[in-house]
């Protein structure tokens, strides 16, 4: 029976080495479509996210919104944004609260709520999962190094 196994298990590792790399890991960093950017460094989106960095290029005051503590997306994106898993982020944001200096991001507990807060929000920052359909009134920012 295992000898059956063999050859799927080569047949589906060839087709997963055979598919592109997943650019985005997973997830889309989608923007008010008025923002006027096209593309973002990530450690500028790390800090507008650890709220270091308050105004967008043109002095709109940015919003960033996150998904779940629990989100996959989330842990993704901490990780490729930040560079630091979840728990180190939280305690980041444990330390602001605690010395007064900022509270974090709002937290929408899916896609279509973070489009919504997205949307409505001239500096509105946020990042839905890759495979999302955007709606009216939100654009993606091309991640960059």
């Amino acid at each position: 029976m295992t000898r059956t196994l063999y050859p799927l298990v080569a047949l589906v590792l060839g087709l997963a080495s055979a598919l592109p790399a997943q650019e985005d890991a997973g997830f889309k960093v989608v923007v008010n479509a008025n923002n006027p950017g096209t593309s973002i460094k990530r450690s500028a989106l790390s800090d507008i996210f650890l709220k270091r960095t308050t105004l967008w290029a043109d002095g709109t005051p940015a919003q960033p919104v996150d998904q779940s503590l629990m989100s996959g997306l989330r842990m993704a994106f901490s990780k490729k944004v930040h560079g630091r898993g979840v728990d180190a982020i939280q305690n980041y944001w444990q330390q602001q609260i605690f010395s007064g200096r900022s509270t974090p991001p709002l937290v929408k507990l899916s896609d279509a709520e973070v489009l919504d807060f997205v949307r409505a929000r001239p500096g509105g920052v946020g990042y839905v999962s890759s495979t999302v359909t955007l709606i009216d009134g939100v654009k993606v920012l091309k991640l960059a190094e």
